[in-house]
């Protein structure tokens, strides 16, 4: 996919960066320019491949330039490099078409050197295999790749037409609720953060949801926000210690308005390299979902419930699957389930206010996620096999981030205006 990157040019331009690295073309041949990014390849020591998150440009080291020569073997894979330069078509014969670049070169008339890498735990390279442990223990470095700058901006493209749609068409307000709040006993495990007040503490919420349903109390009938939630629990590929979900909520609607602001949102912030999704989205109800497929959610592609399963073991139809499996890999499919929410009736406020209801489920290669996962809802776009190839600085399985290596311990002297002290298990006392 390439990315737009028309950024930099123009009278209010804020970068001494003329063009990207991915943007050049056989139009701009003849025209001086100033490149900036880190060194993917030298080759035959004539070429340097230029590389940021656009894309690709060779730059060619004229040999009859002693002092470029001298610079180009001192270079290093990954280094910072501002390169000035003349753009030209490459020779007759040398295009490589695999690039979308491939068809200019840069002949360098100036080559500094901003940062000099030395050594690196692993390649910038999307097809070099490295633990996700490794990745995410030098997650600056991981970030470079092309697969990642990708998804960050994908995500950052994605969450700004989510804002213009909620704000600009349909009057929702944007409103910040607070990250320390009171424990709320029930539902997922909380972190608790301690005061200076002794024994008194906060908690991180894992949703908004008491706060935005004070908003709709408050006369803010139309609220979201991008949130963060946090959860006391362990990893998974599609959950972490801290996530973002699309929190919405709506006062004087029905649950049909509900389900076409859902849709609606979705169909106007859709990648739509990603295909479109069709309107309406297809119902079905919590109780049919979990009698036809066993499960909340469905696999709705094939068509195949649970009693038809059982006749395709029987009958051996393995091959039907398969068929069916290569067709869809990469589909996309909506669906919703209207009945999946619930009302709440306040006990000290006369009203009765409506709970963000998971209407939207998006079933794509063959996963499901409930519509305010923002982080799932990426992942699935992108096809990652975890919600931490779409996070900048994401938590390992155990809830660690490996990078700073937090959680870490905290000294008893840094402990005491919070009124804690540890009581260190027998096994853990030597590791204190």
């Amino acid at each position: 996919r390439q990315i737009p990157v028309n950024l930099f040019q123009g009278p209010c331009s804020v970068s001494l960066r003329s063009h990207t690295c991915g943007e050049l073309r056989p139009e701009h041949a003849g025209e001086k320019v100033a490149l900036y990014g880190w060194v993917q390849y030298l080759r035959q020591d004539l070429f340097v491949i230029l590389r940021d998150y656009s894309g690709l440009t060779q730059v060619l080291i004229s040999q009859d330039d002693g002092s470029l020569k001298e610079k180009l073997g001192e270079l290093t894979v990954e280094s910072v490099v501002k390169v000035t330069g003349t753009v030209r078509r490459r020779p007759e014969g040398q295009e490589n078409t695999n690039m979308p670049t491939g068809d200019i070169e840069v002949l360098a008339e100036n080559l500094e050197v901003l940062n000099t890498c030395r050594k690196l735990p692993f390649e910038i390279k999307d097809f070099v295999k490295k633990s996700e442990a490794l990745r995410m223990q030098y997650r600056y470095l991981d970030l470079r790749s092309t697969r990642m700058q990708q998804n960050l901006r994908l995500r950052s493209q994605l969450s700004m037409r989510m804002r213009e749609y909620l704000c600009h068409q349909h009057g929702f307000v944007d409103v910040e609720t607070p990250t320390l709040f009171k424990r709320t006993p029930g539902g997922a495990k909380e972190f608790l953060v301690p005061s200076r007040e002794p024994g008194r503490f906060y908690s991180l919420p894992q949703s908004p949801q008491q706060f935005k349903q004070l908003l709709m109390v408050a006369g803010v009938d139309r609220y979201f926000q991008f949130a963060r939630c946090y959860r006391d629990e362990g990893s998974k590929p599609d959950r972490q210690p801290e996530f973002t979900q699309v929190d919405i909520e709506m006062s004087f609607v029905e649950q049909a308005g509900v389900m076409a602001l859902v849709e609606g949102l979705l169909q106007y912030s859709w990648p739509p390299e990603l295909g479109g999704l069709s309107q309406p989205f297809p119902c079905i109800t919590y109780s049919e979902a979990m009698r036809d497929y066993g499960s909340d959610k469905p696999d709705t592609r094939f068509h195949m419930k649970l009693v038809d399963i059982s006749e395709v073991f029987v009958n051996t139809k393995i091959e039907f699957l398969k068929s069916a499996l290569g067709q869809s890999e990469g589909s996309i499919q909506a669906i919703c389930v209207p009945d999946g929410g619930r009302l709440f009736k306040s006990k000290d406020l006369e009203a009765t206010i409506p709970a963000t209801v998971q209407l939207v489920g998006i079933l794509l290669f063959n996963h499901l996620i409930i519509y305010s996962g923002l982080d799932r809802l990426i992942s699935l776009m992108v096809r990652a096999p975890s919600i931490r190839d779409v996070i900048a600085f994401p938590k390992s399985f155990r809830g660690h981030d490996l990078m700073s290596q937090a959680p870490d311990y905290v000294s008893e002297e840094d402990l005491k205006p919070y009124h804690i002290s540890v009581t260190w298990p027998p096994a853990k006392t030597e590791e204190k």
